[in-house]
């Protein structure tokens, strides 16, 4: 009989590898208890075998368990969603007859859809808040049930939850129906949550309301969005409101006003008006990528805008990118499509003339304008748009060459994010998507070749399963800024699909055709978003080389108005972007002006400067100034304002 026990028993294996066995099943809340009381009051959920799961989950085989708390990373994503579960209770306690849809966690926070004929206000949301506090005091229970389908339907239907009782009607007949009670609360969730309201920290807040439509499709109605942030404490709720404010004051929005660098209107939405000071930062981006492509062996090109969906269809991307594509039909009838993406028309230029794998690697680059019809609500400023250009490349290769150019792509990109003032880079790697195009022997080929291409080269990296895209496996380069923000830029991507799709071979060394690999890179991205990322990284306090404006000269009086005209040709003579302010302003005026716009340098100019031959130099953010030989100042300032990566001769915009 002890025998028939033992082989029975339950082993549950811990992190640390002890091992304990339980002759019956047991709960993760039961397994926390017996570590140790402190375990089981911290503990908010378990991990079995991996997967979060609720905290009073039976267990009935053997498994590896792991106790999470509010310290463990992936507590924060449980934190989230009970929260909104909670925002959501808090919501149909104060207005009855609300109808609450889908509210999950998201980075930083979480939000929830609401069904209500009168709109949300800022009062509310305090309203809302101080509720939700109210609700963690009652210590409600959390419990996870399991209902008929049909009865799930007809309850959330009776209780006039019509958008509830839709999911449930649109999810797969075998889908279990899961429903999460809080006191005498509930809604339809797959779980898992904390065991009760009491252990969500107060240490939350509401942010802001926004209109949704219902399934994000903008034929439906609208409904009421709520945001929210929440933490596992409130000293990281601070730090993360403080960033929040700190965000705000460096919005490229404002900051562009401000700067005069560019705005957008609603006669071209999603599509940039770059003014003059805009445009200038614009093209010495552009212009100093160029320096880096041309020193880095790479040619350049300049394919059509507009191409037919014979060509999409070819390489795929009309089956899988359509409805993000702006097209048109022609008095032929010919649809054609404005490019989303450069990689089909750089397959173009490769499959004209023979190509050898002497002529291998082949690094192809353009600054490729494209246009993608994203959704309206998601526009935002720069960062996201419908007309945008990438510094996009393409490198022909053969399989054995992927790790070289993959080492020597990874080398210039860290470098050009170094000039740019970025030393924070991480590195996702991403693998197959469930929508891809190629078979899994093909897949299993580019994963191992870029993976490995990745670890010769001596760089950690993250894991991000799935988020490949549809043609091949990509790694995938962050940027985290001033303030803490990571920002997706870069990616390199190893594609053995479209090369065959679009039939582009090369003659081997055997005298046979063979498919080159094409990788997909891209640097900066898009520049539209990258030159947003960095007005709020530096909050348009650029670094000299770059400051669309570098110095502008200012006169104290009028009778300097000659000597500071002299000044400004010594300037612009010396290859620097300066502008002259002679207004009838008083020069503190002047000085706040020009700050507020970031300009870098003043010199300034009065009777005795001119007198002297001398210039007041007042730096950005410094009160002081100091009087200099004019030909000092300006060389001082030269050397300062030279790029981290030299220009060629005339290949600086004026």
């Amino acid at each position: 009989m002890a025998e028939a026990q033992a082989v029975q028993a339950i082993r549950i294996t811990l992190p640390d590898g002890s091992v304990r066995e339980y002759g019956r099943p047991v709960s993760g809340a039961q397994v926390a208890a017996d570590i140790g009381p402190g375990l089981a009051k911290a503990a908010l959920a378990v991990r079995i075998d991996g997967a979060m799961k609720d905290l009073a989950t039976v267990l009935d085989r053997d498994a590896r368990l792991a106790i999470v708390t509010a310290k463990d990373d992936d507590a924060l994503e449980l934190i989230r969603h009970d929260a909104a579960h909670v925002m959501a209770q808090a919501v149909q306690e104060l207005y009855p007859g609300t109808q609450v849809t889908i509210g999950p966690a998201i980075e930083n926070g979480f939000y929830y859809d609401f069904a209500r004929a009168e709109p949300f206000t800022p009062e509310d949301l305090e309203k809302i808040e101080a509720r939700m506090a109210e609700i963690v005091d009652r210590d409600l229970p959390i419990q996870r049930e399991v209902w008929d389908r049909q009865e799930a339907i007809n309850f959330f239907k009776d209780q006039g939850e019509h958008y509830k009782a839709q999911i449930i009607e649109e999810l797969p007949e075998d889908e279990v129906i899961s429903i999460y009670r809080q006191g005498d609360w509930l809604d339809l969730c797959v779980g898992p949550h904390l065991p009760s309201t009491g252990k969500l920290p107060k240490a939350f807040k509401l942010l802001k309301l926004a209109g949704a439509y219902w399934r994000g499709d903008s034929r439906n109605e609208m409904l009421q969005r709520i945001y929210g942030t929440a933490w596992a404490d409130k000293k990281q709720l601070a730090a993360h409101l403080e960033m929040l404010e700190e965000a705000e004051k460096r919005d490229h929005r404002r900051i562009g006003r401000e700067m005069d660098l560019f705005h957008l209107q609603e006669e071209a939405a999603g599509s940039v008006f770059w003014h003059d000071k805009g445009w200038t930062l614009y093209r010495l981006c552009e212009s100093y990528m160029r320096r880096r492509l041309r020193d880095g062996g790479y040619t350049e090109v300049k394919t059509p805008q507009l191409a037919d969906r014979a060509l999409w269809e070819a390489s795929g991307h009309w089956e899988k990118f359509r409805e993000n594509m702006f097209t048109t039909v022609t008095d032929a009838e010919e649809t054609l499509a404005l490019k989303p993406m450069n990689c089909p028309c750089h397959v173009q230029i490769f499959r004209q003339g023979l190509k050898s794998y002497r002529d291998l690697p082949l690094r192809m680059a353009e600054f490729g304008a494209c246009h993608r019809n994203e959704p309206s609500g998601a526009l935002h400023g720069l960062m996201r748009v419908r007309a945008f250009t990438q510094d996009d490349a393409h490198i022909f290769c053969t399989e054995d060459q992927i790790n070289a150019e993959a080492k020597r792509f990874c080398d210039l990109l860290l470098s050009v994010y170094r000039d740019f003032g970025f030393e924070d880079v991480i590195i996702k790697f991403a693998d197959r998507p469930e929508v891809r195009a190629g078979s899994d022997a093909v897949w299993d080929k580019a994963e191992t070749a870029l993976k490995s291409a990745v670890e010769e080269v001596g760089l950690s990296y993250e894991y991000n399963p799935g988020d490949g895209a549809f043609y091949g496996p990509k790694l995938d380069f962050v940027l985290r800024d001033a303030i803490g923000r990571d920002w997706q830029c870069g990616t390199f991507q190893a594609d053995f699909v479209l090369p065959e799709r679009l039939d582009a071979n090369y003659i081997g060394e055997d005298g046979a055709k063979h498919r080159p690999v094409m990788l997909h890179r891209a640097i900066l991205g898009s520049l539209e978003r990258f030159i947003g990322v960095m007005i709020e990284h530096y909050a348009g306090r650029f670094p000299l080389w770059l400051a669309p404006v570098q110095a502008v000269v200012a006169t104290i009086v009028s009778d300097a108005d000659d000597y500071a005209k002299e000044v400004l040709a010594a300037l612009e003579a010396a290859g620097l972007r300066a502008e002259i302010d002679l207004r009838n302003e008083k020069i503190n005026y002047k000085v706040r002006e020009h700050s507020h716009a970031k300009v870098p340098v003043m010199f300034v100019a009065g009777r005795r400067e001119a007198e002297d031959r001398t210039i007041s130099v007042r730096r950005l953010g410094s009160d002081k100034q100091e009087i200099q030989p004019l030909a000092d100042a300006i060389a001082s300032l030269a050397r300062d304002a030279r790029p981290p990566y030299p220009p060629y001769e005339a290949d600086t915009p004026s």
